[in-house]
C-alpha cells in the first residue's frame, strides 16, 4: 500500500481548508447608498448652492420646496420675479412646461377610477372624430398616450408657436392633428411628443363634459390646496405670476415673452408655485391622499409610477414621469453601487423658452422635491438640468458637481449660425445691387454676374435646407417653434428666410434682363 508523507498530508489539508473557506466565505456586500438627510445643515447647504447658481449663472429667480413623509420640511425662494424687482416667493406661480403632464396624468387616472376611461381602449372610442394621416392612428390607446408610445413625433405635431388662448384652442389643436403622420406604430417604442398629453386633456373634458382647465381647478388644484396654480396665462398673471426670462446669445438674461398656447394646457402650459407642487408630491407619495382629501387610490398611484416603456439604458417612462436609479445618492468616491441597489427615482423636467421646472420623488424614502426657475438657457439647458441633479445630491449628503454642457455646437451656437447666415444674405444683397444697378453694370465683365448668381443661389438653397429641413429634424420640432421659442435665434432667422425665399426670383429675372440688355447684339441695335 502506498503511504502519504506528512508534508503531503499537510499540503492537502491546507488546500482543502482554502477551498472550504473560499466556498463558505460570503462576498463583501456592495456599498449601501446614502439615505436622504433632513438636517438643517443640509437645507442651508441647499439654499447656499441655489443662491450661488443665481449669482454665477445669472438666473433671475428660483424657488424650491422639499417634502418628506407627508410634511413640507423646507422651502426657500431666491432672486426676482420680474424686472420691477419683486422678489420670487414659494407662492409665486411659474410656467411649468412639461411638468404639467404629471397633473394631467392625475386627472386621467381619476377618470379611469370613475370608469369613464379605460387604459387599453382606443382613443377613437371616446373621440370618434380623432384621426391622423395614418390608418394606424385608430389603434392608439389611452395607455399609449400616457406612456409616450403613440408613435407621434414632436416635429409633426408641434403647437408651441401658437398664440391661441380661447377655451376652444385645446380641442382645435387636437383636431389639427388630422394632417399629421405617425413616426412609428403605436406601442412600438417611446417617442416623446407633447401632443400625447394634449389628447389626454381632450379625453378628460369630453368624458366629464367640463373644460379641462375647470376640471383641474375643481378636482386637482382644489383638493390639493394648490391656491397659486392656474390653467391659463391670464389667471396666472392675475395672481402675480413670475415673468419669464431667456438667456440671449449665450451671454445675458432678458425678459422674454414666448407663446403659451392654451392648446398645450395638458402637456406644457399650466402654472403652479413651488409650494403648491410640494402639495402634489405629498399626495402622490402618500398613495393619493393629501390631508383629509383623496385624489387617487393607492393602486392608481402605483400604476402611474410603473414604467412600461424603456427610454434608454436604465431609464423608463411611466405615466407622466421618467423613472431611473437614483445615482445621486451614491458616494462617487466609494466603490460603484449596482443600479438594483439604488433607490428608484421618479422625476420630470420642464423646459420652455423662458422657464425651467423640476419635480422628483423617491418613494422608498418619502422624499419629494419641487424646483421652479423663471428662466431658461435654451442654448445649453444642461446648465439648469445640472442644478436639478445637484439638489438631489445635496439632500443625500453628497457634494454638488460642476455642470457639464453636453449640447452639440449647433444648439449652443444656433444664434451665431443664424447671425452668420443673415450677414451672408446681406452681403449677397449688396453684391446684387452692385452688379445690377445701371451705373455699375457697364464696368463688369459678362461672366462675373453669372458666377456670382450661382453662388448666391447656392447660399439661398443652403439657408433654406438648414432652416426648413435639417434644423427641424435635428431638434424634432417645427421651424416656427424654433423662431418663437428661441428668440435670439429667431431675430436673425426671420430676415434670413425672407431674403432666401423672396429675393432669388426677382434677382434672377433682373440679372437676366440686364445681361440681355447689355449683350453685343443689343448694344449694336441701340440708336445713337
Amino acid at each position: 500500500m502506498r503511504t502519504v508523507s506528512r508534508s503531503a498530508r499537510c499540503s492537502l489539508l491546507c488546500l482543502l481548508a482554502v477551498g472550504i473557506l473560499g466556498v463558505t466565505t460570503p462576498a463583501p456586500a456592495p456599498p449601501t447608498p446614502a439615505a436622504p438627510t433632513s438636517s438643517e445643515q443640509a437645507y442651508r447647504a441647499l439654499d447656499s448652492y441655489l443662491q450661488e447658481q443665481l449669482d454665477d449663472v445669472g438666473i433671475p429667480g428660483a424657488a424650491v420646496a422639499v417634502v418628506q413623509h407627508g410634511v413640507q420640511v423646507h422651502s426657500a425662494a431666491f432672486g426676482r420675479a420680474d424686472d420691477s424687482g419683486r422678489p420670487m416667493t414659494t407662492q409665486t406661480p411659474v410656467l411649468l412646461a412639461s411638468t404639467s403632464k404629471s397633473l394631467t396624468a392625475i386627472a386621467v387616472m381619476q377618470q379611469v377610477e370613475a370608469g369613464r376611461l379605460r387604459l387599453d381602449e382606443p382613443v377613437q372610442s371616446y373621440l370618434p372624430w380623432f384621426t391622423m394621416n395614418d390608418s394606424r392612428a385608430s389603434t392608439i390607446t389611452v395607455r399609449h398616450l400616457l406612456h409616450q408610445a403613440s408613435g407621434m413625433s414632436s416635429k409633426d405635431t408641434a403647437f408651441e408657436a401658437s398664440d391661441a388662448q380661447g377655451p376652444e384652442a385645446l380641442e382645435e389643436g387636437v383636431r389639427a392633428l388630422a394632417g399629421a403622420p405617425l413616426d412609428r406604430a403605436p406601442g412600438e417604442a417611446f417617442h416623446y411628443a407633447n401632443a400625447n398629453f394634449n389628447i389626454l386633456g381632450v379625453l378628460v373634458q369630453t368624458v366629464t363634459g367640463q373644460p379641462f382647465g375647470d376640471y383641474l381647478e375643481q378636482h386637482v388644484f382644489g383638493p390639493l390646496e394648490m391656491s397659486n396654480s392656474h390653467p391659463t396665462r391670464a389667471a396666472a398673471r392675475a395672481d402675480n405670476a413670475a415673468a419669464g426670462y431667456s438667456r440671449w446669445f449665450g451671454s445675458f438674461w432678458l425678459r422674454t415673452d414666448v407663446p403659451v398656447p392654451a392648446a398645450g394646457m395638458p402637456s406644457s402650459t399650466l402654472y403652479a408655485s413651488a409650494e403648491d407642487l410640494g402639495h402634489q408630491l405629498t399626495a402622490l407619495l402618500d398613495g393619493g391622499r393629501y390631508g383629509d382629501a383623496r385624489i387617487l387610490q393607492p393602486g392608481s398611484v402605483a400604476a402611474m409610477f410603473e414604467p412600461r416603456v424603456q427610454v434608454d439604458g436604465s431609464k423608463g417612462y411611466a405615466m407622466g414621469w421618467f423613472t431611473r436609479p437614483l445615482f445621486e445618492s451614491a458616494d462617487p468616491a466609494a466603490p460603484p453601487v449596482p443600479d438594483s441597489a439604488l433607490p428608484r427615482l421618479v422625476e420630470h423636467q420642464g423646459e420652455w423658452g423662458n422657464s425651467h421646472t423640476y419635480l422628483a420623488m423617491v418613494p422608498e424614502s418619502g422624499l419629494g422635491v419641487a424646483l421652479v426657475i423663471n428662466g431658461n438657457d435654451t442654448a445649453a439647458p444642461s446648465r439648469l438640468k445640472a442644478i436639478d441633479t445637484n439638489v438631489l445630491r445635496i439632500l443625500y449628503g453628497q457634494s454638488p458637481v460642476p455642470a457639464v454642457v453636453f449640447e452639440d455646437w449647433l444648439q449652443r451656437y444656433s444664434w451665431a449660425v443664424a447671425f452668420v447666415l443673415l450677414l451672408a444674405e446681406l452681403v449677397s444683397l449688396w453684391a446684387a445691387l452692385r452688379f445690377l444697378l445701371p451705373r455699375r453694370a457697364a464696368a463688369r465683365k459678362r461672366w462675373a454676374p453669372l458666377a456670382w448668381a450661382v453662388v448666391a443661389l447656392a447660399l439661398d438653397a443652403f439657408a433654406l435646407w438648414l432652416c426648413l429641413a435639417y434644423a427641424p429634424a435635428r431638434f424634432d420640432t417645427h421651424l416656427f417653434v424654433i423662431i418663437r421659442q428661441f428668440p435670439d435665434v429667431g431675430v436673425s432667422l426671420v430676415p434670413v428666410l425672407a431674403l432666401a425665399l423672396l429675393w432669388p426670383v426677382p434677382r434672377t429675372v433682373w440679372l437676366l434682363a440686364r445681361l440681355r440688355l447689355g449683350s453685343p447684339d443689343n448694344a449694336r441695335s441701340r440708336p445713337g
